[in-house]
């Protein structure tokens, strides 16, 4: 089959907005109902460009949920487990699986993930009973030690008429032998309006160590031994095969779909792929763990928000590592290459190519501060969130005072500001939160800033801030890091206030933020005492 094309442009197949186009639509108001938490009701009907609807999430979401999509028994290590040809695929058009199980049969079901009453996925499609085989043992590279399969292709799915959004497909071996996902975006068509939710699939293949390697340790558990580039050609090793979507995506998803805003949904490999995709867009929502960018896709959402796109970081190490796409033989962009500390030592960079290291270091450092606002300070911590500015328009219904503490929120990374750094201003810090990390005290600060162009940009300050959307009741040991309700009610009424304003058009034109970062930081990012 042939590779499904690049990602369209804001408008679809017939090119790009022209400015003037993409600016009017980014002012144009929203009217949205107010939601302030999780169960909160859903917004006003969807806004109207060019005479239709630009987002179907209520109407999708009031479908029936099926709450039999979660893995019960996911079997032995190899029972069942696969990939996709594509981390995404414009709806309509066919995509690929290549399968390998010891059973002798088994099945597809598609599930889009959303809200549906609390359910949280909508079964759209399930294949019938297809024939089973047990695939080749993963290759691994001798000087990059990647690791890669070799598998023939199983099954395509055509996907006509699935709605737009992110799906796990799940494998069920015959007879309860064992259960898998393999997760899939179905991309927009068209941005315009909307908020695009990006899942991160780079980073879920950086930690993916399926096959024994990933970018960080090899089989023997050693750095030395780690892969210098990781392959798509090959499933997620976590057990249940979604890589990071559940942990980091999905009570986003769930949450936004709840809202009934209107959203797009794309992967990082489409934005790096498409120049213009991101125009039109509302905003963008880099979510909880979004940490390797090439910088193609840097360069691209840059663009998008010095046109006036709110960007919204729902996380933290946000754009840390600068890595690049190459082909393998199962199509283009299947392949994240980064080197790190052995930058040098790629054959791409003693080509011209930009090196595949740290944003901030030598020999081309661009801190992701310059983008973000923020900067990634260190791991690991475990601390609460202290709110410095409750008054802000951001915090509207979370009735947080100042120094109300939330346990546990700020980890296992987190963020800062520092002003030494390039930082966009005006930029306010919302909490400040004191942490200790490896024995060196910092703060992990939630910001909002506002550009020239009109952009608003928000930034969590903490890896955890998508998990704790999902979280309820009083904490419980070993659980969700120990979070609970307030923890929950919080995040959720800030997070609704974000994505609420930013999808109303360019943030920054109707709050602009009054800069306070010199009440925390000295120039030099020394902390100023209380």
């Amino acid at each position: 089959m042939a590779h499904d094309g690049g990602a369209a442009g804001a408008s679809g197949d017939a090119g790009p907005l022209p400015p003037h186009r993409r600016q009017v639509l980014r002012l144009a108001a929203v009217s949205l109902a107010s939601a302030s938490h999780w169960s909160g009701h859903s917004a006003a009907a969807a806004p109207l460009v060019d005479g239709r609807h630009v987002s179907d999430v209520r109407e999708e979401n009031l479908r029936p949920g099926a709450s039999d999509w979660r893995i019960g028994h996911a079997g032995p290590a190899r029972a069942i487990e696969g990939f996709a040809e594509h981390t995404s695929v414009r709806a309509g058009r066919p995509v690929a699986l290549r399968i390998s199980t010891t059973a002798a049969s088994y099945t597809v079901s598609a599930y889009r993930m959303g809200w549906y009453g609390g359910a949280l996925a909508r079964l759209v499609w399930r294949s019938g009973r297809l024939p089973g085989t047990s695939q080749s043992p993963p290759l691994t590279d001798d000087t990059t030690r990647t690791v890669s399969c070799d598998w023939q292709r199983t099954v395509e799915v055509d996907t006509s008429g699935w709605p737009e959004g992110c799906y796990l497909l799940r494998l069920d071996a015959e007879a309860g032998a064992g259960q898998r996902y393999v997760p899939l975006t179905v991309r927009s068509s068209s941005v315009v309006g909307r908020l695009v939710v990006v899942n991160a699939v780079a980073t879920w293949q950086a930690y993916n160590k399926w096959g024994g390697s990933d970018l960080y340790k090899g089989p023997d558990g050693k750095k030395g031994s780690r892969s210098l580039a990781v392959s798509f050609d090959r499933p997620y090793a976590n057990g249940h095969g979604a890589g990071q979507y559940l942990v980091y995506e999905a009570p986003l998803v769930a949450l936004a779909e709840r809202l009934g805003l209107p959203l797009a949904y794309a992967t990082g490999v489409d934005i790096a792929r498409a120049p213009q995709l991101l125009d039109g867009a509302m905003g963008m929502l880099s979510l909880g763990h979004d940490e390797y960018w090439s910088p193609e896709q840097r360069q691209h959402v840059t663009s998008a928000r010095d046109q006036g796109m709110n960007l919204a970081v729902l996380g933290a190490n946000c754009c840390y590592r600068r890595m690049r796409f190459e082909p393998t033989g199962t199509g283009p962009d299947r392949l994240a290459v980064c080197y790190k500390d052995d930058y040098a030592k790629d054959p791409g960079f003693q080509h011209g190519l930009p090196p595949t290291n740290d944003y901030r270091r030598k020999p081309a450092p661009d801190p992701e501060s310059a983008l973000l606002g923020v900067l990634y300070d260190g791991y690991p911590v475990d601390a609460p969130l202290v709110v410095s500015h409750p008054d802000h328009w951001l915090l509207e219904g979370t009735a947080a005072r100042a120094g109300d503490t939330f346990p546990h929120l700020v980890g296992v990374e987190f963020d800062r500001v520092d002003p030494a750094r390039p930082t966009p201003r005006p930029l306010e810090i919302l909490a400040h939160s004191p942490v200790v990390c490896k024995g060196r005290p910092s703060h992990a600060d939630m910001t909002y800033g506002s550009l020239s162009s009109g952009a608003g940009l928000f930034a969590s300050g903490t890896m955890r801030w998508v998990e704790a959307l999902k979280a309820t009741g009083p904490a419980r040991p070993g659980v969700n890091h120990g979070l609970d309700g307030r923890a929950g009610d919080f995040t959720r009424t800030v997070t609704a206030n974000v994505l609420q304003a930013f999808a109303q058009g360019p943030s920054g034109l109707t709050r602009p933020a009054l800069d306070n970062v010199g009440d925390h930081y000295s120039r030099d990012g020394a902390p100023v005492a209380p």
